[in-house]
């Protein structure tokens, strides 16, 4: 008797039909709630966000121009009073695609200034972009802070990152070798040969190239 009950197809229809019904308030806001979020979110992207992203890239020309001098690079940090520098753009436009650049700048202008932790606060706020060059060149360029602070082991960790973030003779072939050379200070010759030797088997054009033969001499004389 109680199976013809539960199989019986009105039950199951009013039983829809009553939750619509007493619900219907609640889905309805839930319903608007979520087509609210939908506008704020578009409406925060074009009237919000794409203004400041041209302001941003509109004041940035002049930082970049700094950063080309060396004895001008301070302005390209902290602004020369007419135009912002590459702090103020990170901080001011942040979620830019101009802020995002900016502390690409700034990571590196540290680090030419000896101030590696300042570098790697910096660099760390940098956000992938897809590029085939920038994007290892961050990721390389943290390595190099942590080599300059000689934190071996975090540097080999970006150092790897860096290499294997893009396949190209430009950057790989280079973060390849600063990678041997970090894992010979870490006393790991083999890791050390085997960064070597992939710089000689798959760019055998690049620079790197050139002097890789020592390099991988030297480290099988070590194990």
């Amino acid at each position: 008797m109680s199976d013809k009950i539960n199989s019986d197809p009105t039950k199951v229809v009013k039983s829809k039909s009553s939750f619509f019904q007493e619900n219907e308030k609640s889905i309805i806001f839930i319903v608007g709630g979520i087509l609210l979020l939908i506008v704020l979110y578009f409406g925060y992207q074009k009237l919000y966000l794409a203004p400041r992203a041209e302001k941003a890239a509109n004041q940035m020309y002049k930082a970049e121009e700094y950063a080309t001098i060396d004895s001008l690079q301070a302005k390209a940090i902290n602004g020369d009073g007419s135009f912002p520098g590459f702090e103020e753009i990170s901080k001011e436009y942040s979620n830019t695609k101009s802020a995002n650049i900016a502390n690409a700048y700034l990571g590196g202008l540290y680090l030419r200034e000896g101030k590696p932790q300042e570098a790697i606060d910096a660099l760390q706020k940098y956000s992938d972009t897809g590029s085939e060059i920038l994007d290892p060149l961050v990721h390389g360029l943290i390595g190099d802070a942590y080599s300059e602070q000689q934190d071996y082991k975090k540097a080999a960790e970006f150092y790897k990152k860096a290499a294997d973030k893009s396949k190209n003779s430009y950057t790989t072939p280079l973060f390849l070798k600063k990678l041997g050379l970090v894992y010979e200070q870490l006393q790991e010759y083999k890791k050390a040969e085997e960064a070597f030797t992939r710089i000689q088997t798959d760019y055998p054009g690049s620079q790197e190239s050139s002097t890789v033969d020592a390099l991988i001499a030297r480290n099988k004389a070590k194990l």
